[in-house]
């Protein structure tokens, strides 16, 4: 059977550099740095003291002051960032004209309410059980990001959360295309959410050996790729994204900034933390993600890569691209790394760097990746720009990997009205 095809016809963030895609995207392009020391709570004495953190953030007309308020800051994130992609998509929230029984919603989370969870066992253990909350569980449990949105615009399509770790944006946007591939929607907000740094969050990978302890240059901490690199820099924030059919879209004259064209998820099998060091389940997730999209290898000019500064992470995803894309091929790809400037997002990576890639195919321009001062071997024969690129996008890969060894490759590509 023929596949329907499916377009992203908006797009919602909340950043590090905000929340308007055009600034985010200028920012990126320039390549600023959005890490930063921390000030929102003690860390003197821990290993890693910055991240991209969001700050002067305000929910505007988003949300109601008072549910604002009580809210573990993803389901903010969330709120805010589905809202203004379905704002993007230009509906108007307050009166939204579709068919709402065939509109759903997947926004998944790494981690759920980690602040409120926190706060929780501290009121727990210092004030006793019957001073916390009644909102406690709703609160942190990671469906009620698309819960507490879908009631507010009123979707009654298929409503339900992914967590696979960092992973969750990409498996949760090819989840929402398959949705709509199998007939059970005509439109899905999809994406992921993220709010994860406050001192239990920081304790948890610090603990872990996983983050940058580059305090003295916070900034240059975050070095995908780079030879000295020592580890990932925590971000936050949500990225959202408008799909649906390209015939619902036509039907409502829609702007189309980009076509999805297909996905595939699998597992390493190999290890809680670590990802198989040959890269060879990764190589077969990308092989059969342009299987998915019906592309050829060679179609393939850019890829915003994973990439979050590990030094096993990086290595793993390396040989993966050089397995799938031999020699022939890689002149012609131009690799780049959106987590050298705003850290990693978690759960909400792939999301937000869904967006960039989106950004990235509409504006003919592909921001750098910043820090890469002695590049790894294994990027030889790439072409990975430290300054902005002009570059007109034929098939692009983004990608994202989790915890648990968890494989997400979505391939997305200018909208051509005949394929």
């Amino acid at each position: 059977m023929e596949k329907k095809r499916i377009v992203i016809t908006g797009m919602g963030l909340v950043s590090c550099f905000g929340s308007d895609i055009d600034v985010f995207y200028k920012k990126l392009l320039s390549g600023e740095s959005g890490i930063v020391p921390i000030e929102e709570f003690p860390c003197d004495d821990y290993s890693t003291r910055f991240a991209g953190i969001i700050r002067g953030f305000d929910v505007g007309n988003y949300m109601l002051p008072k549910q604002a308020r009580r809210v573990d800051p993803f389901l903010r994130y969330a709120m805010v960032a589905g809202k203004r992609a379905l704002e993007h998509a230009q509906f108007s929230l307050d009166h939204i004209t579709l068919n709402k029984q065939r509109a759903g919603i997947i926004i998944g989370s790494g981690m759920g309410g980690m602040h409120v969870y926190y706060d929780g066992v501290q009121t727990l253990i210092e004030k006793g059980y019957k001073r916390l909350t009644p909102f406690f569980v709703p609160y942190i449990i990671t469906n009620m990001a698309g819960a507490l949105l879908g009631i507010d615009v009123g979707f009654e399509g298929p409503n339900y959360s992914i967590s696979t770790a960092c992973a969750t944006a990409n498996f949760s946007i090819i989840a929402a295309a398959e949705e709509i591939r199998m007939g059970h929607a005509d439109l899905m907000l999809c994406g992921g959410v993220e709010a994860a740094i406050l001192p239990i969050g920081m304790a948890g990978f610090m603990s872990a050996k996983t983050l940058s302890t580059r305090n003295d240059a916070p900034k240059k901490a975050s070095r995908p790729w780079d030879k000295d690199r020592d580890g990932f820099v925590m971000g936050e924030g949500s990225g959202v994204l408008v799909l649906e059919t390209l015939e619902h879209a036509q039907k409502r004259n829609a702007t189309i900034y980009a076509e999805y064209l297909g996905g595939y998820k699998n597992c390493d099998a190999y290890h809680m933390t670590n990802p198989q060091e040959d890269g060879h389940v990764v190589a077969r997730c990308i092989e059969k993600a342009l299987e998915d999209a019906q592309c050829s290898k060679e179609t393939v000019n850019y890829i915003n890569a994973h990439a979050t500064s590990t030094v096993a992470g990086d290595l793993c995803e390396l040989k993966a691209i050089r397995e799938v894309f031999k020699d022939q091929n890689r002149e012609n790809i131009t690799l780049n790394a959106t987590k050298s400037m705003i850290g990693h997002c978690l759960g909400a990576a792939g999301g937000i760097e869904a967006i960039a890639t989106i950004q990235a195919i509409n504006t003919h321009k592909i921001h750098p990746t910043i820090n890469l001062e002695n590049p790894d071997p294994l990027l030889e024969g790439f072409d990975v720009p430290t300054i902005q690129k002009e570059k007109k996008i034929e098939v692009a890969l983004s990608s994202a990997f989790g915890f648990g060894g968890h494989n997400s490759v979505i391939v997305l590509a200018p909208y051509q009205e005949s394929l």
